[in-house]
């Protein structure tokens, strides 16, 4: 007689499926943060080498911080068009069509550059923008889908500290790669993360993904634009990204024209302020579902609470140890919003608009950025570093009045 088989007997399918699913998902959230990184770096880094952009094309500040604010710019206008898109279509094959329009702007940039054609090279920050912010919504809204709702912040934290990483990458290497080769191969030098990336979230994404079913309909869609929560969570977010963006962009100028460092040193220097991203996005999203139990808003008070005295007082620091420490509290501050507010907005919405609250997120949020590049290259040119860096305190008061009348998902 054949013995029965019992649930000892028995191999534990149940636990291996969810190893399984749990690696996929580990692998899936490395890919999707490879690609984000490398175009993350593509972004920022003529930043790090505005002073030779500036005497290579003799353009002035404004022009020059046009050159990162475009980006943003682009992803502005195209980011609600392609949140509503991802809403309704596949974002890991949107992801990977984004990584191929990266290879043909970084591509058309360099060229350009070598030329010394300043609209050319606009032109195609415009492309990677686009390639940009497709990623940058499709990576959230997949991540955010592969996991449950009691880890979701965390888990978008890790995508979200892409960013930093990539923003610390391109400010310490740009002046590096463009002493080596020139200034214009800073545009090509981060297409191999984005291309490693898809290669590691192609098959770890598989299953992923797909729309929800029914599009959305467009009373749903405006739902979105009109919710007040949702505006004050995008508001947060342009705060947010506009300190940022305008300490990305001229905190390496103020230390070389400012201060008399080198122009390598300054990249080195100002690399530490988005580095510092990776532990804060990350522990944004910890410090929300763990110690505050899920909530949102006391994160996002923190984060400008610190941040505003210390940019009050940043330029009357001079020594470079003390410099490098108040960038990395000012970034640490300043990141913990940016990691957390995509969760948080999509939190205020209906499941099947998430990806469009978030894609909102993103066009308010870097309308911040867009802007802060410019509007600090105009100050600069005009006043000088000191009252450019105060009007960035303010900017920081602002977020707090703002935080303080943001409702708790769930809560309103």
């Amino acid at each position: 007689m054949t013995p029965q088989a019992t649930d000892s007997d028995m191999p534990d399918t149940t636990v291996e499926t969810s190893v399984c699913t749990a690696n996929s998902t580990w692998w899936l959230v490395a890919g999707a943060s490879l690609i984000s990184m490398g175009l993350a770096a593509y972004e920022i880094v003529p930043a790090s080498v505005t002073p030779l952009i500036q005497d290579s094309l003799q353009v002035g500040p404004t022009a020059a911080g046009l050159l990162v604010g475009v980006m943003f710019g682009t992803a502005v206008i195209v980011s609600l068009p392609a949140g509503a898109a991802l809403d309704r279509t596949d974002s890991r094959t949107a992801m990977a069509l984004a990584v191929g329009i990266l290879v043909i702007a970084g591509v058309w940039g360099w060229r350009a550059g070598r030329r010394g054609q300043y609209e050319a090279i606009i032109a195609s920050r415009v492309l990677g923008g686009i390639a940009y912010v497709v990623v940058w919504n499709a990576g959230i809204d997949m991540v955010s889908r592969a996991v449950d709702g009691s880890h979701r912040a965390t888990a978008v934290g890790i995508f979200t500290a892409s960013g930093p990483v990539g923003f610390a990458l391109g400010q310490g290497t740009g002046p590096l790669i463009a002493q080596r080769f020139g200034w214009p191969a800073v545009f090509l030098a981060f297409i191999g993360p984005a291309i490693v990336g898809v290669v590691v979230f192609w098959p770890a994404s598989r299953g992923h993904g797909g729309s929800r079913g029914d599009a959305p309909s467009l009373r749903e869609f405006g739902a979105v634009l009109r919710s007040p929560s949702v505006w004050l969570v995008g508001i947060l977010g342009f705060l947010g990204y506009a300190l940022y963006l305008f300490v990305n962009s001229w905190g390496s100028s103020y230390l070389a024209q400012g201060l008399d460092f080198s122009l390598a040193v300054s990249g080195l220097v100002v690399a530490v302020f988005p580095a510092v991203g990776v532990l804060s996005r990350i522990s944004g999203g910890l410090i929300s579902d763990r110690v505050f139990d899920g909530s949102r808003r006391p994160v996002v008070l923190w984060s400008f609470g610190l941040a505003a005295p210390l940019l009050f007082g940043f330029t009357q620091f001079r020594s470079l140890a003390l410099l490098v420490a108040v960038l990395l509290l000012i970034g640490f501050a300043v990141q913990l919003t940016l990691g957390l507010s995509f969760t948080y907005v999509r939190e205020l919405v209906d499941p099947r608009v998430a990806a469009t609250a978030v894609a909102f997120q993103t066009s308010i949020g870097l309308a911040g950025a867009f802007v802060a590049p410019i509007a600090g290259g105009a100050v600069v040119n005009r006043a000088g570093f000191e009252p450019a860096f105060l009007l960035a305190g303010a900017v920081a008061v602002a977020g707090i009045i703002v935080a303080w009348q943001a409702p708790e998902p769930g809560r309103e």
